[in-house]
């Protein structure tokens, strides 16, 4: 057949029903993905929001348990005095259990919150290690009635940082709490706070916990998830304290950074920009980070 020449047509038209059936065939795997890809994200939501509503239960109703049993009792007082010892504990147990269920409640407002982008900070020029050390003072006795060994380690020339002071509590409480929830007595927990060399603060907050895999911590990291859902719950919580201090150091154009193991303990990372530097860190410069027995007089 001469070069340029168009064949025959009952080849052409052989040619043409090959594509037009590769054509169908490449068009039907394409839905069938996209298919299977919407059922595994209808199932997975499905699974969260089962777990959620499982593990809400158990955060709401452990709570209002205590309020209601023990303000029954002392509803009783009359026709079956109690002595004042017992009342002073009863009505410890309901202020504490009070206070749980207002926790859970502003937790859930605050993710509402952050995901709405309804959510403000007022911003001021801060300095950390005051935060930090009040934060630490606060989690002493938790961590003592724990046999967990927590440790500090803040540099005295940390930059101030401009931010909201009760938000950053905030930041700091949600994760040193989880912290010590995970981890087993004889553990320990500890906290460093350094100056980066883009004149930033870098925090490490480092756990023996149980630590995570990098699933969970995907998990971990989605508001309501619970990396206990599918097992045991050997800890309480209502999925979303992680979720919320990410959610807050990005408003306070920062970065976390989370390094873990499952059984080898977990590492939070945390990074500020100083308050002259309002740019979130990159990852260069949060991968980085200068500890402290590496920095430089």
């Amino acid at each position: 057949m001469p070069f340029g020449s168009v064949g025959n047509p009952k080849s052409n038209t052989l040619m043409t029903e090959y594509a037009s059936l590769l054509s169908d065939a490449v068009l039907r795997r394409r839905a069938h993905v996209a298919e299977n890809s919407a059922r595994i994200e209808t199932e997975l939501a499905s699974k969260i929001k089962s777990e959620f509503i499982a593990n809400m239960s158990h955060e709401l109703k452990t709570p209002l348990n205590t309020v209601i049993g023990f303000s029954k009792l002392l509803n009783q007082h009359q026709d079956r005095p109690l002595p004042d010892k017992e009342i002073v504990e009863y009505a410890a147990l309901i202020h504490e259990a009070a206070g749980r269920l207002l926790s859970i409640i502003n937790d859930i407002l605050d993710i509402s919150k952050l995901q709405s982008g309804a959510y403000t900070i007022d911003s001021h020029e801060l300095n950390l290690e005051d935060i930090l050390t009040s934060i630490l003072d606060e989690f002493q006795p938790q961590a003592d009635g724990g046999e967990i060994t927590l440790s500090r380690e803040i540099a005295p020339d940390l930059p101030f940082v401009r931010g909201d002071a009760n938000k950053l509590k905030q930041i700091f409480s949600n994760i040193l709490s989880n912290a010590i929830r995970f981890s087993s007595a004889g553990g320990t927990v500890s906290l460093k706070a350094f100056r980066t060399d883009d004149h930033g603060i870098a925090i490490l907050i480092r756990d023996s916990g149980v630590g995570m895999s990098p699933e969970e911590i995907s998990v971990a990291m989605t508001p309501f998830g619970q990396v206990d859902g599918g097992r045991s719950r050997w800890r309480e919580g209502a999925g979303l304290g992680l979720p919320i201090a990410k959610a807050l150091i990005e408003l306070h154009h920062g970065h976390l950074d989370i390094h873990s193991e499952a059984n080898e303990g977990t590492e939070v990372i945390i990074t500020f920009p100083g308050r002259h530097s309002m740019t979130t860190p990159s990852a260069a410069a949060v991968s980085g980070i200068r500890h402290p027995q590496e920095s430089t007089p």
